[in-house]
């Protein structure tokens, strides 16, 4: 036996040495390749975990600057809300110690007192019944109001909303009243003159004519020239258009929330439109003014008119209610004194009035939407007559 043979039986199996050596390829017992074995792999491994560490990394990173960026605005809040607090309990303090020191200093004192509106005109919830007077359901609007006691003696449908055609120009009037110089002179212009209208009521004005602002104030309250209107118009307006304009302010100063004009002569428009109602806050306004109540007193008037070429001409404008024409009687006990007049198919036939019964009290009346004259008068008259019964 050969000494290396010998050597090999006497070694014993746990001092062998045991190697990992495997094929090329194969695994080990765990699965796993040794270590030392494809190092191109474990190298590929290695950099494909650690992208996915950096991933973490920065996820840990961001959450914490999203907790400490939470954390300084919550702080902030708090800091601001606390702040705003003090503010408001420092102000509160001041409120009551200004108000305290007000009452110490003032208390007793006469304070401003304003006037009420209200108090100077008549007011009504809704109709109101006349005896004496059952009532026209073919009319669109009535009423009665006393002037003095500030009293609504009838009423039916005084807020509904209606075409007011002539009766228009009492804003005109008032306007003119308010803001013009009678005395001055006017010239009539093209576009003053340029009604296509066959129902324009007209004092004949010719382009060129110079007159003055009463004699057109004349015409346009007792003839009803819408010729008239519109010269006063631009003269007071600077053009129709922006007279129009102060009639719409003018109306809401008065109260008259319920109308809106479109023109100063009152010939049909759709968004032309008032009440019964704002008509007697107009006429109410205008018979503060006695030179208004002088002009509707007249029967007629005569204007003196100087032409484009200088000719003088006069002519007469006639009183169109009928009461001062002397086409209709008043009833007994009452004095018509005057008023406005208006027609148009789509109104019907219209007047208020200023009135006085046997003991001077003054009455306001007004009708609307008459199918015709004749009935117009006719129920104006019942109403005056009822109004006054026992007066």
């Amino acid at each position: 036996m050969s000494r290396t043979e010998h050597d090999f039986r006497q070694r014993p199996e746990s001092g062998r040495r045991r190697t990992n050596r495997q094929e090329p390829g194969r695994r080990n017992g765990s699965g796993r390749r040794p270590e030392g074995q494809r190092p191109a792999e474990r190298t590929q491994r290695n950099r494909g975990a650690q992208p996915a560490r950096r991933r973490r990394k920065r996820r840990r990173k961001q959450a914490v600057k999203g907790l400490l960026l939470s954390a300084v605005l919550l702080t902030a809040l708090l800091v601001l809300g606390a702040a705003g607090f003090l503010h408001y309990l420092k102000a509160a303090d001041a409120k009551t110690m200004y108000a305290a020191l007000y009452e110490t200093e003032h208390y007793n004192q006469d304070q401003y007192q304003g006037e009420l509106f209200a108090p100077e005109l008549c007011v009504a919830a809704g109709d109101v019944v006349l005896n004496g007077f059952d009532g026209d359901p073919t009319l669109h609007a009535a009423g009665l109001f006393d002037v003095n006691q500030k009293q609504v003696l009838y009423a039916d449908r005084i807020y509904d909303e209606l075409y007011p055609a002539s009766t228009t120009k009492l804003m005109t009037a008032y306007l003119a009243l308010k803001h013009g110089n009678l005395e001055d002179v006017v010239t009539v212009s093209e576009t003053a003159v340029s009604f296509v209208d066959p129902e324009a009521s007209l004092c004949g004005l010719q382009v060129g004519d110079q007159l003055s602002l009463y004699d057109l104030l004349c015409g346009l309250i007792l003839h009803s020239g819408n010729d008239n209107a519109a010269v006063i118009a631009e003269h007071i307006g600077g053009s129709q258009e922006g007279f129009v304009e102060m009639m719409n302010q003018e109306a809401l100063s008065l109260g008259a929330t319920h109308t809106h004009f479109q023109n100063p002569h009152g010939l049909h428009e759709d968004g032309h439109y008032t009440t019964a109602y704002d008509l007697y806050l107009m006429f109410n306004a205008c018979i503060q003014d006695q030179r208004f109540i002088d002009i509707i007193s007249m029967k007629s008037y005569q204007a003196t008119l100087t032409g484009m070429d200088g000719s003088i001409r006069t002519d007469e404008w006639p009183a169109s209610n009928y009461y001062s024409a002397g086409l209709a009687d008043p009833p007994a006990g009452v004095n018509v004194i005057g008023g406005k007049t208006g027609t148009t198919d789509q109104a019907g036939s219209c007047v208020i009035l200023y009135n006085l019964d046997s003991t001077g009290r003054p009455l306001i009346s007004v009708v609307m939407g008459a199918d015709n004259k004749d009935l117009l008068y006719s129920d104006m008259s019942q109403i005056l007559s009822a109004g006054t019964a026992g007066s």
